[in-house]
């Protein structure tokens, strides 16, 4: 399956930001050592079921550390028997582009 994810805490520090709650949920799943990926709106995992939403409780669990409420937003392909899909899937679609 893959997991696309943003965590964040509701309230941000002194300035208003929310980079050093988030970098350490950032920190959680490449720590896991499931295939991932961040760009500047999710984070994408890939893996089994259990094993990947372990890591999504794991990141706003450290996110929850720095602020009482957590924000988190959530989406999953569940394609069974179908892994390597964290690339393969950009990579067709880079084959139909003609890149």
């Amino acid at each position: 399956m893959l997991v696309a994810f943003s965590v964040s805490p509701s309230g941000g520090d002194d300035s208003g930001g929310v980079g050093a709650a988030v970098a350490e949920a950032v920190r959680v799943v490449r720590e896991s050592g499931l295939p991932n990926e961040t760009n500047a709106m999710f984070t994408n995992i890939e893996g089994e079921w259990d094993e990947v939403m372990a890591v999504v409780k794991r990141a706003v669990d450290v996110v929850a550390v720095a602020a009482p409420r957590v924000s988190l937003v959530l989406k999953a392909d569940i394609r069974p028997g179908h892994t390597g899909q964290l690339t393969a899937k950009v990579e067709r679609i880079e084959r139909e582009l003609g890149t």
